[in-house]
């Protein structure tokens, strides 16, 4: 009789298979491209009917009813009851909820089709179709066939599109777009953010050579506790499409006048050297070099910044110094126009009301936001904190979830390792303590580890209010696997009222460095009363003004803070019928871009801190 484990194992490989996709190509910005972005035509589709038939059978690759295929009738006698025509049109990048009213609260299939034509491919070329994100669940299809399946609604994918499909004229790429949320998927059922559906991000046709460069890593070696060396040891690997044992491989860097040859060895190569006169990246002097790699026939520039992070005994050091981080958590929505943000633009808006707050970090949550993002905050010089979507419930004791949280950890990973904004990788948020979940958490931090040992790790933990009087400590099993102990807490919200703070004080039994991964509470835009009133103004200046007095008692490991949140944000959570009516109110700035009375509070604490650091800097 067959084994049923080996079954279940064998079922859960072929799950895992079908979803998935070809190893990323990074610095996709950096290759040879042909933009797809623009509009594109859709059919909503609620009862999958494009996709299954009417027994609920998936369609074949050549059923004519099936909305992949080409939508029009081969003759006036053809039966069609589907078609893609202009009246019906989206914009990609772009999520659907803010581009037609129907569909606010939409959840569900809606098929994207592109047309576009294409030069006779170049011979001894591939091409790859690259998508920024799509969420939740996309399945790509060209002229007809199938290219792949990918699970993951904030993480890059791409499919290799083989040469003999591509046409000099008519190319048509259907997409379909599933953004329903379900209990087995990351993240799970519950959020507290809106589930923006769609091509939310850029669509690109690649063009590169047969073996290419894929991916690359180049960041300073630690000296563990220490600054780097004066003539730091920069340390890395490159990594060829295929295996090519002998390939030469160019390292260069131009302003430093640094030029380096190395050789792969299958379709690795690994290396280090030294980087004399190198002004290392900080939040003060964001220096980014133009960096250079390079094969014989496939050439890849980024801009790169080089400095050191880690978390040294009690406290966190950038480039060998104590630092604290005055952060802020960040929602990638702009909540102005009531849509997912994307691109260059919408980062800069974004970073640059958290540097109005006086912020040097930011963290963003509660998934991998644009890499327009990460990018931005390299060149302003703001730290980053990047989370994949496991948040509060899910399914903790199933392989298959976790496999699903490893393929997003490894894609966010992938896309940004070269940021040196990039400090903290986070594997999720505010899961509730039990020992599959400690497992399945300790599961994703060994995987980001064996990804990226560059990085600090840490999640956003447990606290456990009851174990001292007047102390709360943070005691999450989890903080023994992390390298950042990161707590959320809401003293005054969703526990007592403010003035709770003044007889409050926080420990963790963790030797290590301590951080408010979020702390706040609710204030409608403009709504002014007194300081007792719930969701005005004054009670969240009150909020801030106890929380900020307390903070002066934070033990010597406390490393800094990022409240919750930068500006108002959807939920479709939230429904109270006059403060809220769809929207998380705990934003610093309101969803028209107004300040609160509370965004002074935390601007002056932060000036304050900084001022702090600058004169233990003299000293």
């Amino acid at each position: 009789m067959f084994n049923r484990s080996i079954l279940s194992a064998l079922l859960l490989f072929t799950s895992l298979c079908a979803y998935a996709q070809q190893g990323l190509i990074s610095n996709i910005n950096a290759r040879k491209a042909v933009s797809l972005n623009g509009t594109w035509q859709y059919v909503v589709d609620p009862y999958e009917t494009g996709f299954y038939d009417y027994r609920f059978r998936e369609r074949g690759q050549n059923d004519v009813d099936a909305y992949w295929n080409n939508d029009i009738p081969a003759n006036k006698t053809a039966k069609k009851e589907y078609g893609y025509i202009d009246k019906y049109s989206l914009q990609v990048p772009g999520d659907w909820n803010h581009q037609k009213a129907e569909f606010l609260y939409y959840e569900g299939t809606v098929w994207y089709k592109k047309s576009f034509d294409h030069l006779a491919p170049t011979a001894g070329s591939r091409y790859f179709l690259y998508f920024g994100a799509v969420n939740y669940k996309a399945d790509v299809y060209l002229n007809g066939k199938k290219l792949g399946v990918h699970k993951g609604g904030f993480t890059p994918f791409n499919f290799e599109v083989p040469t003999s499909l591509l046409k000099e004229k008519n190319n048509f790429l259907v997409v379909k777009v599933d953004n329903k949320r379900y209990a087995d998927e990351v993240p799970t059922l519950n959020t507290d953010w809106w589930n923006y559906g769609g091509i939310t991000r850029d669509v690109k046709l690649v063009e590169v050579p047969q073996n290419f460069i894929q991916d690359y890593v180049i960041q300073l070696k630690p000296i563990p506790g220490k600054a780097p060396a004066a003539t730091p040891l920069a340390e890395g690997w490159i990594k060829l499409n295929k295996a090519e044992p002998g390939a030469i491989i160019t390292i260069e860097i131009p302003e430093l006048k640094f030029k380096k040859q190395i050789t792969a060895t299958d379709s690795m190569a690994k290396f280090n050297f030294a980087l004399p006169k190198l002004q290392l990246w900080d939040t003060e002097h964001p220096k980014l070099y133009n960096v250079v790699v390079s094969t014989a026939n496939n050439r890849v520039e980024d801009k790169i910044g080089f400095r050191t992070i880690e978390a040294s005994g009690r406290q966190v050091l950038l480039n060998g110094k104590p630092l604290f981080m005055r952060g802020i958590c960040v929602h990638g929505e702009i909540a102005k126009e009531q849509r997912r943000a994307v691109g260059n633009a919408d980062a800069k808006i974004l970073l640059n009301q958290a540097i109005e707050l006086n912020c040097n970090m930011v963290r963003l949550a509660h998934y991998p936001h644009d890499e327009g993002m990460v990018r931005m905050a390299d060149s302003l010089g703001i730290l980053v904190w990047s989370e994949i979507p496991v948040y509060w419930t899910i399914n903790f004791g199933s392989k298959e979830i976790l496999e699903k949280a490893k393929a997003q950890l490894n894609e966010m990973i992938t896309r940004d390792h070269n940021r040196a904004s990039v400090i903290i990788w986070s594997v999720g948020n505010e899961t509730p303590v039990s020992p599959l979940r400690t497992e399945f958490m300790r599961n994703l931090i060994t995987e980001a580890r064996r990804l990226d040992g560059t990085r600090m790790i840490s999640a956003a933990l447990e606290v456990n209010y009851t174990a001292l009087k007047d102390v709360n400590v943070v005691d999450d099993p989890l903080g023994e696997f992390v390298d950042l102990v990161a707590f959320n807490e809401y003293l005054g919200w969703y526990g007592g009222l403010p003035d709770k703070c003044r007889t409050t004080n926080w420990s963790t039994p963790y030797n290590k460095p301590l951080f408010i991964s979020e702390v706040g509470g609710e204030a409608k835009g403009g709504f002014s009363a007194d300081s007792l009133t719930r969701f005005s103004e004054e009670y969240l200046e009150w909020f801030y003004k106890e929380q900020t007095d307390m903070l002066k008692r934070m033990p010597d490991n406390y490393v800094g803070i990022s409240p919750w949140i930068l500006v108002d944000f959807k939920s479709p959570k939230r429904n109270h019928p006059v403060y809220q009516e769809g929207w998380n109110r705990k934003g610093l700035y309101d969803e028209f871009g107004n300040k609160k009375k509370a965004f002074f509070v935390l601007q002056d604490y932060y000036k304050r801190m900084e001022k702090e650091r600058k004169n233990d800097t003299k000293k």
